[in-house]
């Protein structure tokens, strides 16, 4: 039995490293997709950023009480995830609690913290739950959101319930194991009844023997199963963030914030002008202005795309959404993921190569009404707190949008042609600048 229990269990393991293994190929793929940008400059002021910012959960506590909720959750996710590996191995060798010879009395105090977290988890759970579905927190209700209807909805409480669930097992797996230690049922090492789990002990204690072996089996793998399971699903969910945070993070813009990047064929050509460059003996023609989709953008636009969070506080912040226009910086990164989504679908059932489906991120995806409300003000990019950059995004499906269709406001094209002939936004000459300046 314990020889099948094993094989099945390798089975299981090796089935979801393989669909995790083949998932994040294809993010990789996508990320890829981008165009190249050098971000391995600074490298220890990148390590100082990623080390405050994705492990210290540094501007989530721009919000005390949100920060410390998520802290707990992360905590618990992080460290539980430490039990999991006795309980990978315990699956592999056919073992039960492998670790308890080994640690002696250290290995009582290492599970009472585990529960301690793992109760933490799951009362942090419930509040998020009510923060989303009964007190509706208006940064992340659907009604008020339209990037949110749908599957970011379900994701959310789906991940949610799955934590719930998970400790829960967990706790019912302590509680059994350390009635039937009592009873020295064969297997089972006598390592004492734990804190958490110890005060469910008593809803099981008067169960027979042979049910209480099948409540504690079947809590181990509904528990290991479903980590698994999870760890499959969250590279499909914004759940994503809980390992891209750490690249996201550590390639994030070192530049001050409010810095626009210049195109460079751009900035070539207006040098030339001035006279303070010298034209090239050849001329490479310039593919596009701008971006259109998302192999236009760069690999880092893609990957804070799939870093995103969905937590809402780019839209809460921007002056744009909250006068009622278009533009919500957070439908700006859940776009470039789903087209990156669906580009990815399109290389994998095409055996590595990308068909032209006719479609673009903008226009088909982001609008040209989205792009105008923007007004550039960087408080999306302050608000993230995992240094992401919607507006970078904005930028260069503006440029697109302007420089290769020509589709701006005839205001907007007054003061361009102004900017050029006159060097300023008003139609003076350039000789009368001093008039009025003055004024």
């Amino acid at each position: 039995m314990h020889i099948l229990s094993s094989i099945i269990f390798a089975l299981l393991l090796a089935g979801a490293g393989y669909l995790i293994g083949k998932r994040i190929q294809l993010i990789r793929q996508t990320i890829l997709l981008g165009r190249d940008e050098n971000r391995h400059d600074q490298p220890e002021r990148r390590r100082a950023m990623m080390i405050q910012l994705a492990f210290g959960q540094q501007r989530m506590f721009d919000r005390p009480l949100v920060g410390i909720l998520h802290l707990v959750v992360y905590l618990g996710f992080i460290l539980i995830n430490i039990e999991v590996l006795e309980i990978i191995l315990d699956g592999l060798l056919g073992t039960h609690r492998l670790f308890a010879p080994l640690l002696g009395s250290a290995y009582p105090a290492l599970i009472n913290f585990f529960e301690s977290l793992a109760v933490g988890v799951l009362v942090v759970c419930v509040v998020f739950l009510i923060r989303r579905n009964i007190t509706h927190v208006p940064r992340l209700q659907a009604q008020q959101h339209r990037e949110l209807k749908g599957f970011p909805v379900i994701d959310a409480n789906v991940i949610l319930w799955s934590e719930i669930i998970l400790m829960k097992c967990l706790l019912v797996m302590n509680a059994t194991d350390a009635i039937l230690q009592a009873r020295h049922v064969e297997g089972y090492h006598a390592v004492g009844t734990f804190w958490w789990s110890g005060t469910m002990v008593h809803f099981f204690e008067n169960w027979q023997t042979p049910w209480l072996v099948l409540l504690e089996r079947t809590t181990w793998w509904l528990h290991i199963v479903g980590i698994l399971a999870f760890a499959v699903y969250v590279t499909y969910s914004k759940h994503l963030h809980i390992f891209l945070a750490f690249p996201a993070t550590y390639f994030a813009s070192l530049k001050p914030s409010g810095t626009m990047a210049n195109m460079p064929a751009v900035t070539q050509e207006v040098q030339i002008m001035l006279g303070l460059a010298e034209a090239p003996s050849t001329t490479t023609e310039i593919e596009r202005f701008g971006a259109k989709d998302i192999q236009d953008l760069t690999w880092k636009n893609l990957l804070d795309a799939y870093a995103c969070t969905e937590c809402g506080r780019c839209t809460s912040q921007c002056p744009a959404n909250l006068t009622g226009k278009a533009l919500s910086p957070r439908k700006i990164m859940m776009d470039t993921r789903d087209r990156l989504e669906e580009v990815g679908k399109a290389i994998q059932a095409n055996q590595g190569q990308r068909p032209d489906d006719g479609k673009a991120l903008y226009g088909d995806y982001i609008s040209s009404e989205e792009l105008r409300a923007c007004t550039t003000c960087q408080a999306c990019v302050d608000a993230c707190p995992i240094n992401l950059s919607p507006l970078d995004i904005i930028l260069q499906l503006r440029r697109y949008q302007i420089m290769e269709e020509a589709n701006a406001p005839a205001s907007w094209n007054m003061m361009f042609g102004n900017l050029e002939n006159n060097q300023a936004p008003w139609k003076f000459s350039p000789s009368d600048r001093f008039n009025w300046n003055q004024m």
